[in-house]
């Protein structure tokens, strides 16, 4: 295994921060389903965390606000039938969802106006849709 999940580069988790629990996985399974705990539980304290620097996060903190329970986030993982692989795709998993919630904010929009040939043209074709429009009507006797 690796000695954390990266994040981003400069981000990495450290394993000691991460907390693994196992159980049985639900569904169909195959002559081991009763006896291998291939099901993956993968915390994280975002809160208490020393691999994010304060400003990353606050904002990962405000952005999982509803998915964290007293500043942990877990995710689970049982898609597989090996616990390996469900360990990798909670490792994944946890690397998006903290990429995503690290992201700087998107630009603020500058707003703008459309250009007076663009207005123009609009209202040109808004009169030659409604002249044809118009023109399919019963003649006036």
């Amino acid at each position: 295994m690796e000695s954390g999940v990266t994040v981003r580069s400069g981000v990495v988790i450290p394993e000691a921060e991460l907390t693994w629990r196992f159980s049985r996985s639900s569904g169909p399974g195959g002559q081991s389903v009763n006896t291998t705990d291939s099901r993956v539980e993968l915390s994280f304290d975002v809160a208490g965390t020393s691999a994010l620097s304060d400003v990353l996060k606050t904002r990962a903190l405000e952005r999982l606000q509803s998915r964290l329970v007293d500043g942990v986030v877990t995710i689970a993982a049982s898609e597989y039938k090996s616990q390996w692989r469900n360990r990798e795709a909670a490792r994944e998993r946890l690397a998006v969802l903290i990429r995503e919630a690290i992201a700087p904010p998107p630009r603020k929009r500058r707003p703008t106006k459309p250009s007076k040939g663009s207005v123009r043209r609009r209202l040109d074709a808004k009169k030659r849709r409604g002249e044809t429009k118009r023109l399919r009507g019963r003649p006036d006797d």
